[in-house]
């Protein structure tokens, strides 16, 4: 038996498909990480150049500074929840049912892993250089 919603049921108006709220929690979700991954790329682009050429000691100092490793945190914060969100999309179209149970576990867990790991690494050079 397919978990698979019947074509004639999705394409019925009068139907009701999905849950409202977590649809519409979603796409603003999707609308507004997608639009402060554009503003952050500026300070992306200048860690990328500054950075560029140069030895481990002076890539510490700079994600080491305050003013630049907290925005690149929050920065990595967001690409997480954005990528989530991105692989939800994509998961939904292949997967039904609990295959696409488990595969939004193992695709949240590893959001979570990315967001922690990274936001070790960066808390710990500004913090504790």
């Amino acid at each position: 038996m397919s978990d698979r919603i019947p074509d004639a049921v999705v394409a019925n108006p009068k139907t009701k498909y999905g849950n409202a709220k977590a649809s519409t929690r979603h796409f603003i979700t999707q609308r507004v990480t997608g639009a402060i991954n554009i503003l952050f790329i500026g300070l992306l682009a200048y860690i990328v150049l500054r950075l560029a050429g140069q030895d481990r000691t002076d890539m510490v100092a700079t994600i080491g500074n305050a003013f630049i490793g907290l925005p690149l945190a929050v920065l990595l914060v967001i690409v997480t929840v954005h990528m989530r969100n991105g692989m939800r999309d994509t998961l939904e179209d292949y997967f039904h049912g609990a295959a696409f149970a488990r595969f939004m576990a193992l695709n949240t867990a590893f959001c979570i892993f990315i967001a922690v790991a990274g936001l070790a690494a960066i808390l710990k050079l500004v913090f504790w250089g």
